[in-house]
């Protein structure tokens, strides 16, 4: 009902907006002081409505470079190449790919595994053999050994780890077995090995799985694999191969002890340091004729992500086609021969490893040397130093190994300079 008295008409409206705008004062204020508090407790970068692209690339550049607050200095990145970028565009379009719809997906990554799977197989020697993709070099390993537990241990699935108590399961690795993957030691004697695994079973003990080595990256070494696969056979062991040597592979001439490593059980490579392509994961190859115990071990999946994984690895090796693979290996095998030979002729420099001819691995030592001494179990100063010099000398040897090192790590494979034992 309208108000007949207009003073008292144009009072209640002045009144109504009076009290509007006290109101939004009231409301501002609490506003900005709720983003006050707010904002207290949000890091900088996501204060306000957002970084504009340039701004992100440039404190990623910054933070590559040194730090974020500093100007970059001089970048030391390594040249990547094209075959690079194809491995980095790889995770890209994995992520894009997987907006797809469920169908398509289904069939792109299928594909995308199959390919990846069978080029492997088919250019490093392993006949219908499955693949598993995995960021972590030793998860393939973790994951065949589940593997072999539930092939030997047919309860395993339904009691779980009370199947073990009564016949304990038993994993042998070589002498020259990469450090910190919870070892049973055991000799590189394959004689003794079999000693073990037959004193093993006597304690009512379940020999399971055998992990050899073809080409240590610390020493270059190369099991009997031969021999080793017989022992597996008999005693019916799970065989599990690693090492750079498995590169070589993909080469016309392969030495017999590398070869075996194709009868294996199952093996794992890694593509990416053999060809010097960034973020590709590591592959295991395996056979086996249950996908239900593969699946259960966690080798295969149905998740499209999982096998997205091989994607920046599909892509690389299309890019790189077969000529390039294996001129890439063999380039990185010519390199490490040729080095050996270099570092033969530089005084003060031994060769500690030369009998694995076939390996790419070069293992040296820089030392100073008495006369009549053992060079690879002594190395000292020169006589008549004074203790300041022989600080200069030890400094100076630790600094061109370290140097050596960083130069070696440009290689495909890992070319390792052994710390000078004069810093101590």
């Amino acid at each position: 009902q309208a108000i007949a008295d207009p003073t008292l008409a144009e009072m209640g409206k002045n009144l109504k907006e009076a009290m509007k705008m006290l109101e939004d004062s009231q409301r501002r204020t609490e506003e900005e002081n709720g983003k006050k508090l707010v904002s207290g407790d949000i890091p900088g970068p996501l204060q306000g409505s957002g970084q504009d692209m340039v701004s992100i690339l440039q404190l990623v550049q910054n933070l590559m470079h040194g730090d974020e607050d500093e100007e970059p200095q001089s970048p030391r990145i390594q040249n990547i190449g094209e075959q690079g970028h194809m491995a980095l565009l790889g995770h890209s379009l994995g992520a894009y790919i997987s907006t797809l719809d469920k169908e398509k997906l289904r069939k792109l990554t299928t594909r995308i595994l199959s390919d990846t799977t069978l080029w492997l197989c088919r250019i490093f020697r392993y006949e219908n053999g499955c693949a598993y993709f995995h960021e972590e070099e030793r998860e393939g390993l973790a994951k065949i050994c589940r593997l072999a537990i539930h092939s030997r241990y047919e309860d395993f699935v339904v009691d779980g780890f009370n199947v073990l108590y009564n016949k304990k399961p038993v994993i042998y690795l070589s002498a020259a077995a990469r450090p910190g993957l919870g070892q049973y030691l055991c000799n590189q004697d394959v004689a003794f090995l079999e000693k073990l695994i037959k004193d093993d079973v006597e304690r009512g003990r379940l020999p399971l799985l055998l992990v050899a080595n073809a080409g240590t990256a610390a020493v270059g070494h190369t099991d009997k694999i031969g021999r080793l696969k017989e022992l597996c056979e008999q005693y019916g062991i799970w065989l599990h191969v690693e090492g750079v040597n498995l590169a070589t592979l993909a080469l016309g001439y392969v030495s017999s002890s590398v070869l075996a490593a194709t009868k294996c059980d199952s093996m794992t490579m890694t593509p990416g340091p053999w060809l010097g392509l960034p973020a590709v994961p590591a592959v295991t190859l395996y056979k086996h004729d249950d996908p239900a115990l593969t699946l259960v071990a966690g080798l295969t999946s149905n998740k499209p992500a999982d096998k997205l994984r091989a994607l920046p690895l599909w892509l690389s090796l299309q890019y790189l086609g077969l000529d390039g693979i294996v001129e890439r290996i063999k380039h990185a095998c010519q390199l490490s021969q040729r080095l050996q030979e270099s570092l033969k002729k530089v005084n003060y420099i031994k060769i500690l490893v030369e009998d694995e001819l076939s390996s790419p691995v070069v293992v040296f030592r820089f030392f100073r040397e008495l006369p009549g001494s053992d060079p690879v179990f002594k190395a000292v100063p020169a006589p008549n130093m004074t203790p300041s010099a022989v600080g200069r000398e030890r400094h100076s040897c630790d600094a061109l190994n370290r140097w050596v090192r960083s130069a070696a790590a440009c290689l495909p494979f890992q070319v390792p300079g052994h710390p000078c034992p004069t810093c101590w």
